[in-house]
């Protein structure tokens, strides 16, 4: 935890793509609405594979500001690997993770940082409201929360995006945690660190327009299922043991009417609908069997979660201290 005498140094990551008209209004708004006697507070603004001008922005402000860093990520990684970057190349007493859009309000970052220095490690944006987001991505976003809940034993907290406060000794956890597939708010909620939430209203999108849509959020779910729970694979060993104890006791109503009524002709449409639905029973379980043995595959090739391109030299610098710190074990 930090020093009561001095003021804390917190960065804040900021994932980005394609994001070149919010970015100036962004900084802009949050000098505006946090005050800096909180604390000493930088940028690190993470371009994942942007296309537009986002990369000419960061440089022109970078010159500008010396609080706004960037990296450059030489592709589109995605979010998670974003973030993972941006933690990565910090050195602070405590970062925050938010969206360029300003859904994400600045102004309860001062609450943040008062239950982060009351000893909490995870200071998380709960969202009171979700009426910016379509009705089906609130009822997809519900029962994804439940079901992942249900299916381990890591709770995360639901309405709660990325935006949070990390501490200084979460980041160093993270940093140590190998995985290739990511899934940052499972990642978050896995050491156990104290948490604790802040409702907020969240506000409709300053600039640009949204980048998820029903089938980033499903892929996104079987993401965070499948790297933090092996229930799906045993659901299907239970449907399994009870297709075959149903079968079992078919078997047994078969003998029993031929040894009463005789041999009798079983029908085709009936033959025909238990070889298409057992059929389809085992091309699902092969189906989730087969999606955790590639995350697997992709684990045992090694190779790493991002390729930075491009740093700015203050970043550059931030992540040399943070290695030469990891590496001597403080």
């Amino acid at each position: 935890m930090s020093s009561q005498s001095r003021l804390s140094d917190i960065v804040i990551i900021v994932p980005v793509k394609d994001e070149e008209e919010s970015i100036e209004h962004f900084v802009r708004e949050f000098t505006i609405r946090v005050n800096a006697a909180v604390a000493n507070f930088s940028f690190l603004f993470v371009d994942d594979g942007s296309t537009d001008a986002t990369i000419n922005v960061l440089k022109r402000l970078s010159v500008r500001d010396p609080r706004i860093n960037y990296l450059k990520l030489s592709r589109n990684f995605g979010k998670e690997a974003a973030m993972t970057a941006g933690i990565d190349h910090v050195h602070c007493d405590a970062a925050i993770i938010m969206d360029v859009d300003l859904q994400d309000p600045p102004e309860i970052i001062p609450h943040f940082i008062k239950y982060w220095k009351q000893g909490f490690d995870t200071v998380y944006g709960a969202r009171a409201t979700r009426f910016d987001d379509s009705y089906s991505k609130r009822i997809f976003a519900k029962l994804f929360y439940r079901a992942f809940n249900v299916a381990t034993f890591i709770p995360i907290p639901e309405n709660a995006g990325d935006f949070r406060l990390i501490s200084g000794r979460l980041i160093e956890v993270l940093r140590n945690l190998p995985e290739r597939n990511r899934f940052m708010k499972g990642l978050f909620a896995w050491p156990g660190f104290s948490t604790i939430g802040v409702p907020y209203e969240r506000p409709a999108r300053a600039r640009g327009t949204t980048k998820f849509n029903i089938w980033k959020l499903w892929n996104f779910a079987l993401e965070g299922l499948s790297s933090f729970s092996t229930m799906p694979l045993r659901i299907w060993t239970y449907i399994g043991t009870g297709i075959a104890l149903l079968s079992f006791f078919y078997v047994i109503q078969i003998i029993v009417k031929w040894l009463i009524f005789g041999s009798t002709t079983a029908g085709y449409s009936s033959i025909m609908c238990a070889v298409l639905l057992f059929g389809g029973i085992q091309l699902i379980s092969i189906g989730v069997l087969g999606e955790y043995i590639g995350r697997m595959y992709i684990e045992a090739k090694h190779r790493p979660i991002y390729v930075v391109e491009e740093v700015s030299q203050f970043a550059h610098a931030a992540f040399e201290t943070s290695l030469t710190r990891v590496s001597n074990g403080s």
